[in-house]
């Protein structure tokens, strides 16, 4: 067997694309429920007022995670259902839904794993100042003790911060998400610095307020180049492109994960940002520098490159190439060489924190919904996964993302990366075959990945 039994086997979600119920039982407004009110901000209008309204429908909802098979379920909190006002009181209706949520998924044998921050900073925080304010590190620290104060007794895997890559850069940066400003790079760098410091003493909070044992990671966004060839130059080049800042976004990997794995900023991207650099105050790489207990990362595609004359050199990708809805390109190996090279560099177990695809589903005429491309997709980079474990890779678990279609925040409901289909008007739940397919895939421990017959087509009767 090449997948441990204890493997996560998992989905994934976060609170604002699916709990809906934005204004019940006390929760506050999100920088998200303020942005999808701007004309034009999100595609067609949509907004999570309603998502898939999982707040009210999480009971039927962890009955299918049961039905599938899942071992695990990565979910987020959202911060202003528990801090209506991003600190200070505590909503405890909020917090009683989680509580409910956790019991649930643990009775259904499903072993809950919390996100703290999925995006939806509460707009009181925001307004004053949010992210670029130093004191939000603090802000985030009294949330996760107020979270950890109530969960912690059931819950003991816990990720911090969900892609600050995206965040920072879609929300601040180029302002095509929530809260949709566009600021200067220095500006982004220092709230990215006040990101890191916030995932450092969340954990010393998570720490603190856990009586037993727990693990802790967070969920960079993994940018993943893959060798074109196996030969030891190209496999070089991918691994120079991995730990380098290697252009003027934010999308890279050292510049988010050095901090907090080796506890100091990448010497190329010191160079690189120059004196846009953050202000790093004595002790806040300490701080942020915290010992981790696995390395989680989201990981959809690929670049592939090659070594050349002058370097490093991404390969176009071919004329008429697989991708997503969401033109996203099929890079399996994506899984193979993201987990083998993060896994070199910082030596933590690891977990795939998000992977999946958006496809075109809906419910045919016979009633089911049938997304092969799902299935393939899904195959494919599990079987690239069970590689790197074979080859000595720690891996620790998988989170599809997602269990359900869900708000896929600036395009709205478009795109449906679920497991189970969502009629967004009625609420009604079909299981894709895609959801068929991975309970077999679990049952079996994974080794129906390897098998070279094709999953049986009854399992999507």
């Amino acid at each position: 067997m090449t997948f441990p039994e204890d493997f996560a086997w998992g989905a994934a979600t976060s609170a604002y694309q699916i709990e809906g119920a934005v204004d019940a039982e006390g929760r506050g407004p999100s920088v998200w429920d303020v942005f999808c009110r701007r004309p034009g901000a999100v595609w067609g209008g949509h907004a999570g007022d309603t998502a898939c309204d999982h707040y009210r429908r999480y009971a039927a909802d962890v009955a299918l995670m049961r039905q599938i098979g899942l071992r695990a379920y990565r979910l987020s909190i959202a911060w202003p259902r528990v801090l209506p006002n991003g600190v200070g009181e505590v909503n405890l209706r909020g917090l009683d839904f989680y509580d409910r949520l956790i019991d649930a998924l643990l009775d259904a044998g499903i072993v809950p794993y919390v996100t703290l921050f999925h995006w939806d900073l509460p707009q009181a925080l925001e307004e004053r100042g949010g992210w670029l304010d130093r004191a939000s590190a603090d802000w985030f620290a009294e949330y996760t003790t107020v979270v950890a104060r109530r969960l912690a007794d059931r819950v003991t895997h816990w990720f911090t911060i969900n892609e600050p890559q995206v965040f920072l850069s879609h929300g601040y940066q180029t302002g095509v998400h929530a809260p949709g400003k566009k600021l200067p790079r220095k500006h982004v760098l220092q709230m990215g610095h006040h990101v890191l410091l916030a995932h450092g003493k969340s954990v010393q909070a998570l720490r603190a307020a856990s009586e037993g044992p727990c693990e802790i990671g967070f969920a960079p966004v993994g940018t993943v180049f893959v060798p074109a060839t196996n030969g030891p130059a190209d496999v070089q080049a991918a691994r120079q492109m991995m730990f380098s800042v290697h252009d003027d976004s934010l999308f890279n990997n050292t510049w988010w994960m050095d901090p907090p794995l080796l506890g100091r900023y990448p010497i190329d991207g010191i160079r690189r940002f120059g004196a846009d650099s953050p202000d790093v105050q004595p002790g806040d790489l300490e701080t942020i520098h915290q010992p981790l207990d696995f390395f989680g990362h989201n990981t959809y595609s690929a670049q592939v490159v090659r070594m050349g004359a002058q370097g490093p050199e991404c390969v176009p990708s071919l004329p008429g190439g697989a991708m997503s809805t969401f033109r996203w390109t099929l890079v399996p190996e994506a899984l193979y060489w993201g987990p083998r090279l993060f896994y070199e560099r910082y030596g933590l177990p690891i977990h795939v924190a998000e992977n999946g695809m958006s496809n075109t589903d809906w419910v045919a005429l016979d009633g089911k919904v049938h997304d092969p491309q799902r299935i393939d997709y899904m195959a494919r980079y599990l079987r690239k996964l069970g590689e790197a474990l074979r080859d000595g890779v720690d891996v620790r678990g998988y989170f599809y993302w997602s269990i359900l279609d869900n708000f896929e925040w600036a395009e709205g409901y478009r795109e449906r990366f679920g497991l189970v289909h969502v009629d967004f008007a009625t609420q009604t739940r079909t299981l894709k075959d895609s959801a068929f397919w991975y309970r077999h895939v679990i049952a079996g421990g994974g080794d129906a990945l390897f098998d070279p017959r094709p999953a049986p087509a009854a399992l999507a009767v």
